[in-house]
């Protein structure tokens, strides 16, 4: 007989424990299943690659969620979710289990981005709390790690490794780290705290190939010239897991699609997090990666699931700390727009990014409290101009 619950959750990440909690703000007692493919309980990923490095106090206990204490709800964990039966509102596991739900959530999330690479354990593609544990036991000890990818979580794997007596190499293609995210002016302090710290750049270059033997991993770049390394971590960003929601006939494109309530075309299927393709008040349809949408849409989407009439309406920031450096932002980051630079002292400094003329994004540079004026700054973004902007925030 297929067990049945009033909420089933898919995915077991910050989306899963928000929305549990969402849940319980406006039932108190409903039943809650959490469908997980990952072998821990919910923890907060941003720590994976900041905190648990950096702060000899925090452990891996105190990033654990503690879900199911907080709302009651029953977590599967190594639990695969291969189908879904809309008509008799069901999922089956990989393990032929049938799972009846009343509301149904689906925070698949996303799977790193892969290269052509052997399978070997000590090529990491760094998303999970397990491959946090699998690059600590790789890293230290005057090891020598190479990094691949220098956006958001390659730049911060660098940084965490090279804060604990790792070697690191760094690969990516832009003529300078962070070059397509920050101005010049950002950028250049943002590459030299990694040179500082001792990370040796390999920039402009593409990863090729690699072979694998008993002494590390051998990287070959796309101009030729190699790479020796004990182990390899691999930071080139996330593919959203959609293959389920396609498989069941629901909408979908760069995520899956949902209106300003997260739901999908069935009203009785939402989804929110990495995976879903949501209409930003501020911003248009988008798809955010980020730990502020996956708690803010995580709580709302189970609050709406249990019954509130609300829509989501926030447009989400998010951080980056490496070293002594920290920033937060709102929309889109991209250094080939047009930008304009407010500095308010040597350290700090307000970009605003724009496109047309029109305020896409706004870089917070070791500025803080102000996301809430940053969201201001873009909502208002067609009646300002390139020369009212400084002074704004």
């Amino acid at each position: 007989m297929p067990e049945n619950y009033e909420y089933v959750i898919v995915g077991g990440g910050m989306v899963a424990d928000a929305a549990a909690k969402g849940i319980r703000e406006r039932d108190k007692s409903g039943s809650i299943v959490i469908l997980s493919e990952d072998v821990d309980a919910p923890y907060t990923r941003p720590a994976l690659s900041k905190k648990l490095w950096t702060d000899p106090d925090f452990s891996p206990d105190d990033n654990d969620l503690k879900t199911t204490d907080a709302t009651g709800a029953e977590v599967r964990l190594s639990t695969r979710v291969e189908s879904i039966d809309r008509s008799n509102r069901s999922v089956t596991t990989s393990s032929g289990d049938t799972i009846g739900y009343g509301r149904l959530l689906l925070a698949t999330g996303g799977r790193p981005k892969r290269l052509d690479l052997p399978d070997d354990s000590r090529i990491v593609y760094f998303r999970s709390a397990s491959d946090y544990r699998r690059l600590r036991e790789l890293a230290g000890k005057g090891h020598h790690v190479a990094v691949v990818g220098g956006g958001y979580i390659g730049s911060e794997l660098a940084a965490a490794l090279v804060q604990n007596d790792t070697r690191v190499t760094i690969v990516f293609p832009d003529r300078e780290l962070g070059a397509s995210t920050f101005p010049k002016s950002v950028d250049d302090r943002f590459e030299a705290a990694f040179r500082d710290h001792g990370v040796a750049f390999r920039p402009g270059r593409r990863l090729a190939s690699g072979r694998a033997d008993p002494s590390g991993i051998h990287l070959t770049l796309d101009d030729g010239s190699e790479i020796d390394a004990d182990s390899v971590v691999i930071g080139l960003g996330i593919e959203p897991n959609i293959e389920l929601a396609q498989r069941s006939g629901l909408s979908t494109d760069d995520g899956i699609l949902v209106d300003v309530r997260l739901a999908t075309d069935d009203p009785f299927v939402y989804a929110a997090g990495d995976v879903a393709s949501y209409p930003d008040p501020i911003l248009g349809r988008r798809r955010v990666e980020h730990v502020d949408n996956a708690n803010e849409q995580g709580g709302a989407v189970g609050r709406i699931m249990a019954g509130s009439d609300e829509k989501y309406t926030h447009t989400p920031s998010y951080y980056s700390d490496v070293f002594d450096l920290s920033y937060e932002a709102v929309g889109k980051l991209d250094a080939s727009l047009e930008t304009v630079e407010d500095w308010k002292d040597d350290s700090s400094v307000v970009v605003y990014y724009l496109d047309g003329g029109v305020p896409v994004g706004v870089l917070l540079w070791n500025v803080w409290d102000s996301t809430d004026k940053a969201r201001q700054v873009l909502a208002e973004a067609k009646a300002l101009t390139p020369d009212n902007l400084v002074g704004m925030i």
